[in-house]
Parts: structure tokens; C-alpha cells; sequence
């Protein structure tokens, strides 16, 4: 099955976008808001953190801008009072150092996954993307993720919603590339690829 998944989509793979501070606080301004309405309140977030010298094509957001910024402004480009806190702590959390992405590389899933769950607003689904998306771990498998249920429950299960256990057995198989499988699985659903 998921040898025709990946015939499929020939020349499609997973890639880096951005920094780890950014990829974080663009997923959390993105939580819970259409895609339009959270692409609107992020480019308002950039253009209050970046300095007018910056490169307007690559405007690199620092968390100690974003520090600096002030809840009160983070709120003023749209984010609600609770994402504004939370856009806010991950911004303390990397310009303190409590987040250092020097050293996620050698972090093991599981210890990166608690390291990002202890700033606000981040849970387990929204590190686990970022070890997908951003730092291209192989093997982690989101499985509270609707989209990667309802792939498996397609694919593998004539469409009945399976158990959390039912989901971890059958990626049992795909070991040591549960990350790989399960993006090809997404892409099964939606074939064009999200930007996380």
C-alpha cells in the first residue's frame, strides 16, 4: 500500500522552511484559525517584530524582538490574549536559552517532544509536527493526528475509525520511517503538501 502511495507522488518530499523559533510561533498563531485568517495575523506579527533594515525578502524573526514586542503589541496584530502569551513565553523560552536549538540534534524524540511541550501553548501535536516538519525526524508517529486516522482508517480499514493501539501496531511496520509513512499517508488525502 504505501509502496503505490510513494509512486505516486514522484519528486515530493519533505523540506525545512525556516528557523525553529519561527516554524513554532507561525504553528501557534496558526492554531485553531483558517489558514487565510492565520497567513493574515503572522505577516502582521513579522512586519511589528522586523526592523525596517531587515531584508524584506528574508525577514528574520528574533525572539528577542518578539520579547521586546510586548503582549500588548502581539495582541495588536491579531493574535488572541491566550496566543499572545503563548507567542510571547516561546519567545522568552528561546531568548533565555531554556530552548536551545543548538542542541535539539541530540535530543531523542521523546525529550525534545517534553522539552517543546513545557512552553505554553505547545502540546504533543504541535511538537511532533515540528520534529516532522522542522528538524526531519524519521521515525515519529502523530498519533492523535485526524488526518493520519483517517488515512489508516481508509487505506488499511475500509474506512472504520481505529484505536490509538490499532494505529501504533500497524505502524509498527514502518519503522524506523513512521514519520515518512505518515506523510505519504497525508499526501493520499490532500496532495498538496502543508507548510509547516
Amino acid at each position: 500500500m504505501l509502496r503505490r502511495l510513494v509512486r505516486a507522488h514522484p519528486g515530493v518530499h519533505l523540506a525545512r522552511r525556516s528557523d525553529p523559533f519561527t516554524a513554532l510561533a507561525r504553528a501557534i498563531c496558526g492554531q485553531q484559525i483558517s489558514v487565510k485568517a492565520a497567513e493574515a495575523v503572522w505577516r502582521r506579527v513579522v512586519a511589528a517584530a522586523t526592523p525596517p533594515q531587515a531584508d524584506a525578502a528574508f525577514p528574520a524573526l528574533l525572539p528577542t524582538a518578539v520579547v521586546a514586542l510586548g503582549h500588548d503589541a502581539l495582541r495588536a496584530c491579531g493574535l488572541s490574549t491566550r496566543k499572545a502569551l503563548y507567542v510571547h513565553d516561546l519567545a522568552r523560552h528561546f531568548a533565555e536559552g531554556r530552548l536551545d536549538p543548538s542542541s535539539f540534534r541530540a535530543l531523542p524524540d521523546e525529550a525534545l517532544i517534553a522539552a517543546l511541550c513545557a512552553v505554553k501553548g505547545i502540546g504533543r501535536w504541535t511538537a511532533e509536527m515540528f520534529l516532522i516538519f522542522h528538524e526531519l525526524r524519521p521515525d515519529v508517529l502523530p498519533e492523535d493526528d485526524i488526518g493520519l486516522q483517517r488515512a489508516i482508517a481508509v487505506h488499511y480499514h475500509r474506512g472504520r475509525r481505529v484505536a490509538p493501539s490499532t494505529i501504533r501496531r500497524r505502524a509498527d511496520g514502518w519503522r524506523p520511517w513512521r514519520s515518512v509513512a505518515t506523510w505519504y499517508l497525508w499526501r493520499s488525502l490532500d496532495p498538496v503538501p502543508v507548510e509547516y
